[in-house]
């Protein structure tokens, strides 16, 4: 079952409201919903960095931080589950996931590579 666009956060999401804004104002909607997607964020994380030393020092806090840290790390997983099963539907796209996989972990080259042969051999596949 694929995934709705608004249920694979958070690179959809982004992308989403980027759009929905260019949609509703051109350029300068798209510029606006992008930064207004983004600048809570940084706010907040530019504002609670100073006191993250101290909340880490406490047993309760660093437990606590230790905790989102571990569910951000199981939610990326079930995503990353998610889209697999959604992405990898024949030989042909599990190939090229190992491929890449291996290709990242196992050398120095950079994604972006990956991602134009990837197009590419999609492109070919289909023409």
């Amino acid at each position: 079952m694929p995934l709705p666009l608004a249920r694979s956060p958070p690179g959809p999401v982004f992308t989403t409201a980027t759009f929905i804004g260019y949609i509703l104002a051109g350029n300068p909607g798209a510029i606006a919903a992008t930064v207004g997607i983004f600048l809570p964020a940084f706010v907040l994380v530019a504002l609670v960095n100073p006191w993250v030393p101290k909340l880490r020092a406490s047993s309760w806090m660093g437990g606590f931080l230790d905790g989102v840290n571990a569910a951000a790390l199981g939610l990326m997983a079930v995503v990353t589950w998610r889209l697999g099963q959604a992405a990898l539907v024949d030989v042909l796209t599990l190939g090229i996931a190992v491929v890449s996989w291996v290709m990242v972990f196992g050398s120095a080259v950079n994604s972006v590579w990956l991602v134009i042969a990837g197009a590419l051999i999609g492109f070919l596949v289909q023409a």
